[in-house]
């Protein structure tokens, strides 16, 4: 019935009842209700993970600190885009709901990508948080001071946001006149575009650009700090204070690689696997989506010392001092 639908209909992106199709498991629609249960578990450790963190954070005094303050940056934004995700994916899941009306799907599409830039801006942040506490320890606390982070943190909104609003208006003027059918549970950018019977290349032009200017970017800034901080660690005497200093950077490493590997999965499988399997364009763009927010809270929570007592704190009503 929902295919069936005329193509006038589907063009016309001025009237309210233009809809998107939201797509499921490929092959396993049978299954969507055993499969949810993984997924619920995933959102649930998201959602309970990144609030723990938040809490701890906000009522240990000890811990309002830089490297603290942009951790819970960090879980904002992994829970943010957990939220952003979770109710169309659950409710397909679930209640077997595919459509998403035009406006929502837009929404989504606003603030899936921008926690996504955000999520890539908060761990550049991070990796300048530890270089300054590596190789200036002693400017550490006149650096980031609480005026300075709270700056970084409303230009990484304001980045992120002025990043992704031109892209959205940039689509949104463009007419959607065949298959309103979309490969993914949540709408992306990469998907909505092929639905488009228009000249696209401002677009494919601003997305490369945005390409340059976060996706290559932000890592490379990421990988010149610990460059500088390998180089000042090196430096150091002891094997004890260069184990101490890795270690204190361990963290932030893994967060950096659980949002970076995914997106060179995702990235080489729309452009080398074009012709595989849609369950593989599926799978790789949840563990691109899910990963961070579900990993981040529990590589914190076991590799920070800080981290686990504020939680022991937390739980057991106890204060440090």
């Amino acid at each position: 019935v929902l295919h069936s639908r005329s193509m006038h209909e589907v063009a016309n992106t001025t009237q309210g009842s233009f809809y998107f199709i939201l797509t499921g498991i490929p092959g396993f629609e049978a299954s969507h209700i055993w499969i949810s249960i993984p997924f619920c578990c995933l959102y649930t450790i998201s959602i309970m993970g990144n609030t723990t963190i938040l809490t701890v954070i906000r009522k240990e005094p000890s811990l309002h600190q830089p490297m603290y303050l942009f951790l819970s940056m960090l879980a904002m934004t992994d829970l943010g885009l957990t939220l952003t995700t979770l109710p169309t994916v659950m409710q397909l899941l679930w209640f077997n709901v595919h459509e998403i009306s035009f406006e929502a799907c837009f929404a989504q599409f606003f603030f899936l990508h921008g926690f996504s830039f955000m999520e890539s801006s908060v761990l550049l942040a991070m990796s300048f948080d530890r270089y300054v506490a590596i190789c200036r320890p002693l400017h550490y606390a006149s650096i980031l001071t609480g005026e300075v982070i709270g700056k970084i943190g409303l230009a990484i909104i304001c980045r992120c946001v002025l990043a992704v609003l031109p892209s959205l208006f940039l689509l949104k003027r463009l007419p959607f006149c065949r298959s309103h059918l979309l490969s993914h549970s949540y709408c992306l950018h990469q998907d909505m575009i092929r639905l488009v019977c228009a000249d696209i290349r401002v677009n494919s032009w601003y997305g490369f650009a945005l390409v340059l200017l976060i996706i290559v970017m932000d890592p490379l800034l990421i990988v010149l700090s610990y460059t500088l901080i390998l180089k000042s660690i090196l430096g150091t005497a002891s094997w004890t204070e260069r184990f101490r200093a890795l270690n204190n950077c361990l963290s932030h490493v893994l967060a950096v690689l659980v949002l970076y590997v995914p997106m060179v999965g995702v990235s080489m499988t729309h452009r080398f696997a074009k012709h595989a399997s849609p369950l593989v364009h599926v799978i790789m763009a949840n563990i691109y989506l899910l990963a961070p927010p579900v990993m981040n809270p529990i590589i914190y929570s076991v590799k920070t010392k800080q981290i686990r007592q504020g939680i022991f704190n937390v739980l057991f009503q106890r204060k440090v001092y």
